[in-house]
């Protein structure tokens, strides 16, 4: 059985999505299980105190994870109750079902059972000044009308420029090589980050826009401009590493003011408009209005895909630098060794002939998804198991998931909380692939227009199989550093060893 490749599936046709209008209103149906059914354990506790309580324990007393393990054994349940950030003020609603293992967790991809509508960042919307004025994409529930032609939009920009990603890749990432190389020589150490931001950024923009943005007025303004953006999206479920008594009401009781950024999107939005004027006239062609595609092409190269590189890359570097040099030179031999058969090219076929490598990636986004919450809201009455029980959830109930809970779960993953490259070399690792949950979705399924899975998978599971690729091509081994940033990990590289065979 080989294993899942990269290549990047056409949509359904837009017919195909027609059904999904009748989720709208769905029937009643009759609650069954074989499972004993309990009450979902849990108290939301006394409005707007509890929530402020519970998002104090979930940023600062008690942290994300310990928040949850202690929730687990408190009522000894996977399934419960909780209050989610940012809470008083700012959601609408905070009290949500958590899902917190393998087995509950997926039901958040099941569209019969949940609806998608205004749930991507959870419990509260993001004003729409920020985005242009336009419900997004990644806010639409597939049953939205303009739901199927703007994730179409997104197929089409990945197809149209599908054959940019491998030479794009390599140029951009080859440099971005070159630069930590001279920058270790006369500093003795560098951080990935700033460069990996920088050149994450160039790489798309040259690939899918062919368009270098050092060339145009936005220059390398881009990913500072992003990455501000981005955190008067999410500022109410960020942490900046601040004391709680000044970042707790700085960033979590009230939104950040949009006008405050306004400027700055506007010169992210004038590169695109001018960047992708050919998939805007295709828009315009689907029916789609000029700006509302551009504010979309916009976020879903942005705040998707940049976003998710700029995160799992570093993680990416932790993990295998963590590994160790036995791991790094099996890597470097697979990795030359297929290259070379292949006529010395880095192609989608000599990638297929990788086992590790792409077993290492995937593992990487087992361990740590680059997105690791989930929403959605209970579409119908509806049943929730987990490994040992199940709970009726109303209509209308908020659930949410915390993918790490379930994508480490012990009783599908031996040792799960570790990184093991090799976990999904074989048959036997290959069956482990469904519960791989990091694109809104199982790792085994593609993204469509009738679904919520991440138009972009396939480019981000290249892209990461690139990187891999080009590092074990160039070097033998490399060490590191690792420290925290509010945005994940830090890495600081502090040796790299030239490929030697």
């Amino acid at each position: 059985m080989p294993m899942a490749s990269t290549t990047i599936n056409l949509p359904r046709p837009a017919s195909a999505s027609a059904s999904l209008s009748q989720r709208s209103t769905p029937p009643r149906r009759p609650l069954t299980t074989a499972l004993p059914v309990r009450k979902v354990p849990g108290d939301t506790g006394i409005p707007l105190i509890s929530p402020l309580r519970d998002r104090l324990d979930y940023f600062y007393f008690k942290g994300r994870d310990n928040y949850f393990k202690s929730q687990i054994q408190k009522h000894q349940s996977t399934v419960f109750r909780t209050n989610m950030p940012p809470g008083p003020f700012i959601s609408t609603d905070p009290r949500v079902i958590a899902l917190l293992d393998a087995h509950s967790f997926p039901t958040l991809f099941d569209l019969d059972k949940v609806d998608k509508s205004d749930v991507f960042t959870g419990t509260y919307t993001p004003h729409l000044a920020l985005t242009g004025g336009h419900r997004l994409l990644s806010y639409l529930d597939p049953t939205d009308p303009k739901h199927s032609p703007l994730k179409n939009l997104i197929f089409y920009l990945l197809m149209s420029t599908r054959h940019n990603i491998i030479p794009e890749f390599r140029a951009s990432f080859g440099r971005l090589f070159d630069q930590l190389e001279s920058d270790l020589a006369s500093k003795g150490k560098v951080g990935l980050s700033p460069l990996n931001d920088q050149t994450c950024f160039d790489f798309l923009a040259r690939s899918l826009f062919n368009t270098d943005p050092n060339e145009t007025e936005l220059g390398t303004d881009g990913p500072n401009l992003v990455q501000k953006w981005v955190l008067f999206q999410l500022s109410p479920v960020l942490s900046l590493g601040l004391p709680w008594f000044i970042e707790d009401p700085l960033i979590h009781t009230f939104r950040l003011p949009p006008f405050l950024v306004k400027k700055d999107y506007q010169r992210l939005y004038n590169f695109f408009y001018k960047a992708s004027s050919k998939v805007l006239d295709e828009a315009e062609k689907m029916g789609l209005d000029r700006d509302e595609a551009c504010h979309n092409i916009l976020f879903t190269t942005c705040f998707n895909t940049f976003g998710g590189l700029k995160l799992f890359f570093p993680t990416l570097f932790k993990c295998l630098g963590r590994s160790g040099a036995n791991l790094h030179l099996k890597l470097a031999g697979e990795i030359r060794g297929a290259v070379k058969s292949n006529g010395g090219s880095v192609t989608m076929a000599a990638m297929e002939q990788m086992p590790l490598m792409k077993s290492a990636v995937y593992e990487a986004l087992r361990v740590e998804p680059p997105v690791p919450l989930q929403y959605g809201r209970a579409r119908r009455d509806l049943v929730v198991e987990s490994h040992d029980a199940s709970f009726e959830v109303n209509r209308g109930e908020m659930l949410f998931g915390f993918q790490p809970f379930a994508t480490r779960d012990s009783r599908i993953f031996e040792r799960g909380e570790e990184y093991v490259a090799e976990r999904f070399v074989g048959e036997e690792g290959e069956r482990l692939l469904k519960y791989v949950l990091w694109s809104n979705g199982r790792e085994t399924e593609n993204p469509t227009v009738d679904n919520k899975q991440c138009a972009g998978k396939d480019m981000v599971v290249l892209a990461s199989r690139l990187m891999v690729v080009e590092l074990f091509l160039r070097y033998d081994s490399f060490d590191i550093e690792v420290g925290k940033s509010p945005l994940g990990a830090a890495i600081t590289i502090t040796s790299l060893k030239r490929a030697s065979f």
